[in-house]
């Protein structure tokens, strides 16, 4: 007999399972939760309950996770991996109530439903209002993900001609959806009489929509965010809007959520809104809960397939503990300072690893896609997958020698424009960067990161040191390297403050810098 306990609330539906015992205990305490979870073979939570090393190691009996939704980031994966215990989620079930959500927005902001409804209910039949018609129209929509998909889907039965921006998505499931991939940006806003977002919110993602963007798109247009509150700049999308160069748009989430009530877009007459109730259907709802519930009874059955973190050895684990988050950081490096759209992404494991060192390359997988899909949505099983679907080749290589190092990890990015290297080795437990393209240095791989090229000559150091400090952003450590005195040379600042797009275009203005690359670590 199996025993799983429901610890958050969510609709399971009616199939029950021979040999399942069902506790469903919704909002039950950490400390009551604690105390019973050792007579448990599963736990089903959403995102109330915080699955940590302490509550994992409660759970003698426990096998496996289910999380009900898309994250698991409320799932400590790591030790769930160390003691065995498998996780399990559904990342599918509310794609089409999402997809259907925003496109709703986008027809109601095109008609002007909510403004008009407000009129009807105030005892004022105004027929003037001239809504939009979709058909012949073009729908630009940043991130082609399974919603963003999904949407251009529907746009498509509209008769709209469908744009999409998407540097990690393949050139192949565009074309399967109809719909045409563009390189850069602002050539879709400037071709889209409506936009939608459907991007996770990054530090890449952050404010993308800004008043630039929005003046980049035609005079009349429609914008929907329906993804994350922050992508979308809530200020000048107001300002944007009261200045007569946008039709509507329609929000489904904000940055604050619940937003102020003195917010001044829930009183502009353009803006149709709705309460964060993207995946709020009684559909996807039900489809949550019984899907959770199935694959948490299969994966005790013995069927690995919805597993998130299946095939890693606890103790080869335990054994790469420091290279795990050097593959990470040396994948999210990478992703920051190599421009072009990626094509493959090459991990070698030089020297003797006293285990299968593969996890490590899912590692770098995660660290690479997590600029672009947020910390929720990729774990260190996904990565390989989701990888793969965006058309990226992951390749590993192995050699015995490792120069002066015992064991060191190199990481190759290559895209359509170029192609860079990142090397990194653990010191007393903790990563440290040793390498960047031919260069060698030192670093510890956190915060901010200054990559900067240059030709070896006096005072390039000081140019940079002096702009900063006149920015107010404290330089906390640097290292130099270069191929010969008076040659090329690379060096890394390690900042306190994230430096503004100001600061760094005034010292990509510098003459002594051929170029300089931002990463967060």
């Amino acid at each position: 007999m199996w025993r799983i306990l429901v610890s958050d609330e969510m609709r399971l539906g009616n199939l029950r399972y021979p040999g399942v015992l069902l506790d469903y205990r919704p909002g039950i305490g950490r400390e009551e939760l604690l105390e019973v979870i050792p007579a448990y073979d599963a736990l089903i939570t959403r995102s109330r309950t915080q699955v940590d090393a302490e509550l994992l190691r409660q759970g003698k009996r426990l096998k496996v996770v289910g999380r009900g939704g898309v994250g698991v980031d409320n799932v400590d994966l790591e030790a769930a991996s160390r003691l065995g215990i498998l996780v399990v989620n559904v990342p599918e079930a509310n794609t089409r109530s999402a997809a259907e959500l925003a496109f709703g927005l986008l027809l109601a902001a095109a008609r002007g439903i909510a403004l008009s409804d407000r009129k009807v209910r105030a005892g004022e039949w105004d027929r003037k209002f001239l809504g939009l018609e979709l058909k012949g129209k073009t729908l630009g929509i940043v991130g082609l993900g399974r919603i963003g998909g999904q949407v251009a889907r529907f746009a498509k039965g509209f008769e709209m001609r469908v744009l999409a921006y998407d540097p990690y998505i393949p050139r192949t499931r565009a074309e399967s959806l109809g719909v045409e991939l563009l390189e850069d940006l602002s050539d879709l806003l400037r071709q889209s009489h409506f936009l939608t977002v459907h991007t996770p919110l990054t530090e890449e993602t952050r404010g993308m929509i800004g008043r630039r963007e929005l003046y980049l798109l035609p005079r009349g247009a429609v914008v929907v965010n329906a993804a994350r509150g922050g992508i979308v700049d809530e200020r000048a999308l107001l300002e944007v809007l009261e200045e007569g160069h946008l039709f509507a748009a329609g929000l489904d989430v904000f940055a604050e959520e619940p937003p102020s009530k003195d917010h001044p877009l829930l009183r502009h007459p353009r803006v149709v809104l709705t309460a964060h109730l993207g995946a709020n259907t009684l559909e996807a709802q039900d489809r949550v809960g019984e899907a959770v519930l199935e694959r948490v009874v299969r994966t005790l059955e013995g069927d690995l397939s919805y597993a998130l973190n299946t095939g890693f050895d606890p103790e080869a684990l335990e054994a790469l503990r420091g290279f795990l988050p050097l593959g990470e950081a040396l994948g999210k490096l990478l992703a920051q300072i190599t421009r072009g759209r990626p094509e493959v992404l090459e991990v070698g494991f030089l020297g003797q690893f006293e285990k299968d060192p593969e996890p490590v390359a899912s590692a770098v997988a995660k660290g690479f896609l997590s600029r672009v899909l947020g910390g929720e949505a990729v774990n260190l099983v996904s990565a390989r997958p989701l990888l793969k679907d965006r058309g990226i080749r992951l390749v590993t290589r192995k050699e015995e020698q490792a120069g002066e190092y015992m064991r060191l990890l190199e990481v190759r990015l290559a895209t359509d424009q170029e192609e860079r290297r990142a090397r990194g080795v653990v010191m007393a437990g903790r990563p440290r960067l040793v390498g960047i393209d031919d260069y060698a240095l030192e670093v510890v791989p956190e915060g901010y990161m200054l990559v900067c090229t240059n030709y070896d000559r006096p005072g390039v150091v000081g140019q940079v040191g002096t702009l900063l400090g006149e920015a107010g952003v404290n330089i906390a450590g640097m290292q130099l390297g270069r191929d010969m005195p008076g040659g090329r040379a690379l060096f890394v600042l390690t900042v306190d403050q994230k430096p503004s797009p100001e600061v760094l275009e005034a010292l990509r203005a510098l003459p002594v810098l051929e170029r300089v690359d931002l990463a967060e670590l």
